[in-house]
């Protein structure tokens, strides 16, 4: 009898242990972040002028620590998020090892806050500011997964180091076509510095803000922490155009990302069956210097070439993002008409130039968004109707010369009359 129960009790623990190894994991799964949660790292500059007394009386790197603990506090469960230095370990002059000088602190992922504010607390204002390398190691430590990705850049300086280039890197960034946006915090107001941060921001879509209070920088970092778990992810799918309509990709609703070099042509195409409406549109950012003067054109066309209707922006002066976007309706058919999708071509092209000094690979990054709806009204677009095809347009202005040609000859055989009359 006693090893009977023995037996029993031994086979119920089992089963609870076997319940318990089942209910178990995804009870603890259930605190880990999912695959596609948004991650952030901030990357911090611990360079000796670091130790600047003029952020409301205090040091930057005191302010910086206060707005760091701060942060961890306030960060969503969502975010994954984590911490890297830039010049925090050499304090020499050697210049090769000073712009070597970039860890990470803390790995991306849920936040340990005790831990996290303890690695924090132990940073010294020390070395060099190698921007370049901490952004390419920024990009790695956030690789992987399909949330937002986003670096928040706190500096006091332009780098140091020169190679890589912090603007270059921004750029080969953008160009991965990853959905990296890097957004810069100044606390210094020197225009170099001001100049590289807003060029780094530019590139990849994100903001520049200069810093000269702690309650600012502390607010603008959560800020920006909120934002990625608040950005929905619709992350575009790389694509290359074109020379020409023929050889164009075929281009279905969705969101797509391109490049395109100063004053190039690029091709897509789409199919639209009748009843349906087209509508795309195009944003080339400018992530470099450019000349004032610029547009974007977007057209639809026809296979063989005949325009269908077109949009365009022009502009002069500074901007980060220029856009241009049309509308194309395709009337619906009858019964015993062919109601086959047609080919609409759409060339993007647009008028940017640069002085020689500035890089012109890779291009500049272009945006397409690309729509195809059930168009349920009679086309009210002009060029349903053919004034974008030009054979309308022709013959309005052939009716309407005759008519005033006439009217005119009328009024002079009257005057002509009165005059002998008279």
């Amino acid at each position: 009898m006693i090893i009977k129960k023995r037996l029993a009790t031994g086979a119920l623990g089992l089963l609870a242990a076997l319940a318990c190894g089942l209910i178990s994991p995804p009870a603890a799964m259930a605190g880990e972040p999912a695959p596609d949660s948004p991650k952030v790292e901030l990357v911090l500059d611990v360079s000796g002028s670091m130790r600047a007394r003029d952020v409301d009386g205090d040091t930057r790197m005191a302010a910086a620590k206060q707005a760091f603990n701060e942060v961890l506090d306030a960060t969503p469960e969502e975010v994954r998020l984590g911490i890297r230095t830039l010049g925090a370990n050499y304090p020499g002059k050697d210049r090769k090892a000073g712009c070597q000088d970039s860890e990470r602190l803390y790995p991306v992922g849920q936040v340990d806050r005790t831990e996290a504010k303890a690695a924090v607390a132990t940073l010294r204002p020390t070395g060099w500011t190698p921007i370049g390398l901490a952004l390419r190691g920024a990009s790695k430590d956030l690789s992987g997964g399909e949330g937002t990705r986003r670096i928040v850049l706190i500096t006091d300086g332009e780098d140091s180091c020169g190679l890589p280039d912090p603007c270059d890197v921004a750029r080969e960034l953008a160009a991965q076509g990853t959905h990296l946006v890097v957004d810069t915090l100044g606390l210094t107001l020197d225009r170099k510095v001001r100049e590289q941060l807003s060029c780094i921001a530019e590139a990849t879509g994100g903001t520049y803000t200069a810093i000269q209070h702690r309650d600012q920088l502390s607010s603008r970092i959560k800020q920006l922490v909120r934002r990625s778990a608040d950005t929905p992810v619709e992350t575009p799918t790389p694509v290359r155009g074109a020379a020409q309509c023929a050889k164009a990709p075929y281009l279905g609703t969705g969101l797509y990302s391109d490049r395109e070099s100063f004053g190039e042509h690029r091709w897509y195409r789409m199919r639209v069956a009748p009843g349906q409406e087209l509508r795309a549109s195009a944003s080339v950012a400018v992530d470099r210097a450019v000349d004032p003067d610029y547009g974007v054109l977007v057209r639809a066309v026809t296979p063989g070439g005949r325009e269908l209707v077109r949009g365009s922006e022009a502009g002069s002066g500074r901007t980060d993002v220029i856009s241009s976007g049309l509308r194309y309706p395709v009337a619906d058919v009858d019964d015993d008409e062919d109601a086959t999708a047609r080919t609409v071509c759409v060339e993007l092209s647009q008028s940017f130039s640069a002085p020689a000094s500035v890089k012109r690979a890779p291009g500049l990054p272009v945006e397409l968004a690309v729509d195809v709806v059930d168009n349920d009204d009679p086309p009210a677009d002009v060029a349903a109707f053919g004034l974008g095809r030009g054979w309308v347009l022709l013959g309005v202005l052939t009716v309407g010369g005759l008519l005033v040609g006439l009217l005119w000859g009328w009024l002079a055989r009257w005057r002509v009359t009165v005059w002998r009359s008279n």
